[in-house]
């Protein structure tokens, strides 16, 4: 499956003829260890999963590529990890976000694949703030949701780092970049409340906080259905301005007629 989008300048201006008020969406990695049988672009390689599923659903996504360096400061005791600041990231984001707007799309959807990307969340309530469109997908309730529709056994507590819920979506999309011998890495630590200022390295030898001995292409895949569902509603905020409320009453009345294809992984 391609990371990259192939779109030409003339696949985008038909698109925007056609589809109504855009939507671009942003996938947002990292590159990072992800113990000895993930790549270190497993964050990447699952937002772009999920925003590639989520632009076939929905025509009126646009998907852009990637950012593939993002914050991974907790994970810079294991070797091949790179980190850029927060600040940079935050600038980066934002100023995508300005020239989407310069050439006609108001709206941003950031899909972020690492869960130390604390910043992006201040990037969305600054640029709401000023009034302009953006949101960040998928919440923690967006993958419990998700977790619990795949069937996914560990909770998003110990499902942590390259646990069964990575795992599963790169076997699904990705199966190649998926080493052998994860049946036998499984690693579990729930207390992490040091995470911060201690880093990964206090809490996990080989990388791994979670069961990657559990996952399967087929609950990739249904995670990513579920995602995919869930997306439908962030569409509405970010396109209509609609209340949380209105949304949540759209999204009952509709459920099951939408699209159907940790806290956020680290």
């Amino acid at each position: 499956m391609h990371v990259i989008p192939a779109d030409t300048t003339e696949d985008v201006r038909a698109q925007a003829a056609g589809a109504g008020p855009l939507v671009a969406v942003l996938p947002v990695g990292s590159f990072e260890q992800h113990g000895p049988c993930l790549p270190l672009a497993t964050d990447t390689l699952v937002a772009c999963a999920i925003a590639r599923e989520i632009a076939a659903a929905y025509p009126a996504v646009r998907l852009l590529p990637p950012v593939t360096v993002s914050c991974s400061h907790e994970h810079a005791a294991w070797p091949g990890t790179v980190s850029i600041s927060a600040m940079t990231l935050h600038a980066v984001v934002r100023d995508i976000a300005a020239s989407l707007r310069r050439s006609g799309v108001e709206a941003l959807v950031v899909v972020n694949g690492h869960g130390g990307n604390y910043v992006l969340g201040n990037v969305v309530q600054e640029s709401t703030a000023e009034g302009h469109r953006m949101a960040l997908f998928p919440s923690a309730e967006d993958w419990e949701a998700a977790r619990e529709r795949a069937g996914v056994e560990t909770s998003l507590l110990s499902d942590m780092h390259a646990g069964e819920i990575e795992t599963s979506i790169l076997l699904h999309c990705h199966p190649e970049s998926v080493r052998p011998g994860h049946e036998s890495t499984d690693f579990l630590a729930d207390d992490r409340r040091h995470l911060l200022s201690l880093g990964m390295s206090a809490y996990t030898d080989s990388g791994v906080i979670g069961r990657p001995s559990l996952a399967s292409a087929e609950k990739g895949e249904k995670l990513l259905a579920g995602l995919v569902e869930a997306f439908g509603a962030y569409l509405s905020v970010v396109t209509s301005g609609n209340s949380v409320a209105s949304v949540s009453s759209e999204a009952t009345v509709t459920s099951g007629e939408g699209p159907v294809a940790s806290s956020a992984s680290s």
